[in-house]
């Protein structure tokens, strides 16, 4: 057969080969027709696609929206995955690279000395020797080692993707819980001060009916009692807040001692947000399509492994020139060429690849059981922030109305203390009752919001009313 037509029957043959392994088929998940907690919520319709974008809009602060826009510029996590998938690009490139024929050059000149002997002399021989030579090599991918290894690289690319937008959008939410808890800690501060004003006020009138003998000393020290442990409180909430300041400044780039923010005044809007369908999850939620990218991955890695049980082909051919003349180096009767195809097979390898099969599939379970349990996980999410708003705001009007009351209750009491029919550990009481009720107050408000940003969150981000 001549060369040729060999050539001719080699590609024909590699157009023919096929992909060893099995064809990648997403694996079933979980899901439900709707999420159990979505009674009275708006819910989208379920062609609407809906855009990450900038979600931390929809709570109408614009010192908010200016830090989620450093956030995405400067963020350091958001930086590493995004090396990371430059990363996994690069690893794409490179196995795709292997379906294209290797071409490489050579050229070189030596001069050597060598010796020859006989039994009647012996003599030195020195000897020139120039070559140039280019020469090409291609892997026939007979049985698609190639081919899955690319579509290996390819669902890692695409897992690393989903990775980088999940450290994106986890990085928003951290700083829109964290700048939210900031503000509740300015309210918090604010009542605090506004407490340890009144409660200075209560001491001076204690201590002037103590003087006047009509409040006994006791009542003077259960006075300063309250009024130094509401400002140890004070005290701690300013602590509280500079650690939030400084969570903040790591979250958007910058050096804590370089960053400052001022007191938050204005309430943060309370946004409802339509939940869509569940079947959303799965394409809107980028752990999910890391998760579900990864089992691709894994699926194409069996194939590689199994295609290490039949032999590889590779073409190969040179040309170039050997003379050990400069003059005449480039002429005709020095050229030197080869063709042909190599075929290369291992017969024993002591079960190497039958444990490396066996642990591609072992891999695959994995990533398919990970892929599972990511989505009972989301929509586990999502049925949790939905309850949690849904009882929040029960909360949050029987709150407000108890803040009311207590209120009432405490300048009634502290009427009563100053016309003398009531005693001071009647007023301390009507105090610590209008300050706890405060407090939790601004507690469910503080978990109103964070259950907000955790369902957005885990919604896959921003949404399009």
């Amino acid at each position: 057969m001549k060369t040729s037509q060999l050539l001719s029957a080699v590609c024909v043959l590699a157009l023919a080969g096929c992909a060893v392994g099995p064809d990648y088929v997403r694996p079933s998940a979980p899901n439900a027709q709707s999420f159990k907690e979505a009674k009275g919520w708006k819910q989208a319709a379920p062609a609407d696609r809906i855009p990450r974008g900038a979600w931390w809009e929809v709570f109408g602060d614009a010192d908010l929206n200016r830090l989620e826009q450093q956030l995405n510029l400067s963020n350091q996590n958001i930086a590493l995955a995004a090396a990371q998938y430059r990363q996994a690009s690069a690893l794409l490139d490179e196995a795709q690279a292997g379906f294209m024929p290797t071409i490489s050059a050579d050229a070189s000149a030596t001069r050597a000395r060598g010796s020859s002997s006989s039994s009647s002399s012996s003599s030195n021989l020195v000897s020139n020797s120039y070559s140039a030579s280019l020469s090409a090599s291609w892997e026939v991918d007979l049985w698609g080692q190639l081919r899955r290894g690319a579509e290996a690289g390819e669902a890692n690319a695409a897992a690393s993707a989903a990775n980088l937008e999940n450290a994106r959008l986890s990085a928003q939410a951290q700083l829109a819980i964290a700048y939210f808890q900031l503000y509740v800690a300015d309210s918090q501060k604010r009542s605090l001060d506004a407490s340890v004003a009144a409660y200075q006020q209560q001491l001076t009138i204690t201590q002037n009916r103590f003087t006047a003998g009509v409040a006994g000393r006791a009542d003077v020290v259960q006075a300063q009692t309250q009024l130094h442990s509401i400002q140890v409180q004070s005290t701690d909430k300013g602590l509280q807040r500079a650690k939030l300041e400084h969570a903040i400044a790591v979250l958007i780039g910058q050096a804590p001692s370089s960053f400052a923010l001022g007191a938050r005044t204005t309430t943060p809007h309370l946004p409802q947000i339509p939940v869509g369908l569940p079947s959303e999850l799965l394409e809107r939620r980028p752990d999910i399509a890391n998760a579900e990218r990864l089992v691709a991955e894994a699926n194409a890695k069996i194939g590689v492994a199994e295609s290490a049980y039949f032999p590889q082909l590779t073409l190969s051919a040179s040309d170039g020139y050997r003379s050990s003349s400069f003059a005449n180096w480039i002429s005709l009767p020095n050229r030197i060429w080869s063709v042909g195809p190599s075929l290369a097979a291992t017969l024993f390898d002591g079960g190497l690849r039958r444990a490396q099969t066996k642990a591609a599939v072992a891999s695959y379970d994995q990533s398919v059981a990970t892929y599972r349990q990511t989505v009972l996980t989301a929509f586990q999410d999502v049925e949790d922030n939905l309850v949690a708003l849904r009882l929040l705001q029960q909360e949050a009007e029987n709150q407000h109305l108890a803040v009311l009351a207590a209120r009432e209750s405490a300048t009634i009491t502290a009427n009563q203390y100053r016309a003398g029919t009531a005693g001071f550990l009647d007023v301390a009481l009507a105090n610590a009752t209008q300050e706890s009720s405060e407090r939790a107050e601004f507690d469910i408000l503080n978990s109103q919001l964070t259950a907000a940003v955790g369902l957005i969150k885990a919604l896959g981000g921003g949404y399009s009313q």
